[in-house]
């Protein structure tokens, strides 16, 4: 058995702008389990707002990740390569979802099967409207047709009511509001209230994570409720920010791993939060890996895969806008045939 990996550089089909950056591609890392006959696949996909890029994915596998003697279980090589990964969640995330795809295959089932997830109760995904140019927003609405809800990136001062305004002169469609740490305390009470009269359902990270104390009173004045996304990593997290929020977002590539999300979920019911389960830009590898845990939540955000022009796998797919598993084992992937002289 081997770990190997590719960098792939991911084109996006418009400018990725939310309140702090905006990419016209991302460079993400494509990790393989092979064992001679199953090719497990997980992907890393680093953010530089947790300090973590493809350039330190790379440092560390170029080190040769080492193996266990025993590899004939999962848990035995994990439990012996996690220490290797110094850290680097997305990394962690990419290198569980090779694991748990190769698993699955191994035994015959997929991976939602093997975590105990309910699958029979699919959510519907949102559809990311990012920040860019106000003229642009038509067009980003028109490619949101299959889907019944929009996610709106905000956080650009004195320009957010007209993002929303452009959005409905097109679409009258279920809203979910993303500042990604971009509000101001003075403003945003007002904003929020403003906001509860356009067909917005909730609100995802307000402030900047730092600034739990704004969090916490915007929540008690908020007509909207209030979800944690940057202040919210891993489960240890849950216990400390879960008076400021009413709900979370998990993502693999910050947390780690598919276990590390489950344990989130459990957490997150066990204090009564609701719960999305959201992504980076990426592929189809780490879109369909975490939706095989979107059986457990309350709301998906897992469209990453629908923002770029050259997915390379095939996956998860959406279904009069909520998603739906492919019916094979593990992951459930496909290479499209188009990249195989690529990838595998």
């Amino acid at each position: 058995m081997e770990i190997d990996h590719k960098i792939y550089r991911v084109e996006l089909k418009h400018t990725f702008g939310i309140s702090r950056s905006k990419n016209d591609w991302y460079d993400i890392v494509i990790i393989y389990i092979n064992d001679g006959s199953i090719i497990g696949r997980g992907e890393a996909a680093p953010s530089v707002r947790y300090n973590e890029s493809t350039e330190r994915i790379i440092s560390v596998l170029n080190k040769s990740i080492q193996l266990p003697e025993d590899c004939s279980d999962r848990q035995v090589i994990w439990d012996f390569v996690f220490p290797q990964l110094q850290g680097i969640r997305a990394l962690e995330a990419g290198v569980s979802m090779a694991l748990w795809d190769w698993w699955g295959q191994k035994l015959g089932k997929p991976i939602f099967e093997l975590l105990n997830v309910d699958a029979s109760r699919m959510p519907l995904t949102s559809f990311t409207i990012s920040i860019g140019q106000l003229e642009e927003i038509g067009q980003k609405v028109e490619e949101t047709e299959p889907y019944s809800i929009l996610k709106v990136k905000l956080g650009t001062p004195g320009m957010d009511k007209e993002i929303i305004k452009e959005v409905r002169r097109h679409t009258d469609k279920l809203i979910r509001i993303d500042a990604n740490e971009g509000w101001e305390k003075d403003s945003a009470f007002e904003m929020a209230k403003w906001l509860a009269d356009q067909n917005v359902e909730f609100i995802e990270q307000p402030f900047p994570a730092n600034d739990l104390n704004a969090t916490a009173e915007l929540k008690q004045r908020s007509p909207l409720q209030i979800y944690a996304d940057e202040n919210s990593l891993v489960a240890n997290d849950i216990n400390q920010i879960r008076h400021a929020f009413h709900g979370i977002n998990i993502k693999l590539m910050k947390c780690g791993s598919l276990e590390e999300g489950k344990k989130m979920i459990d957490m997150a019911r066990l204090y009564d939060l609701k719960i999305m389960l959201g992504c980076m830009v990426e592929t189809s590898v780490g879109i369909t890996a975490a939706s095989h845990l979107a059986g457990e939540v309350d709301a998906a955000d897992l469209d990453g895969n629908l923002l770029i022009e050259n997915d390379p796998y095939s996956g998860v797919k959406i279904k009069d806008g909520r998603l739906v598993l492919p019916e094979l084992y593990g992951s459930g992937l496909k290479l499209n045939p188009s990249f195989k002289e690529l990838l595998y």
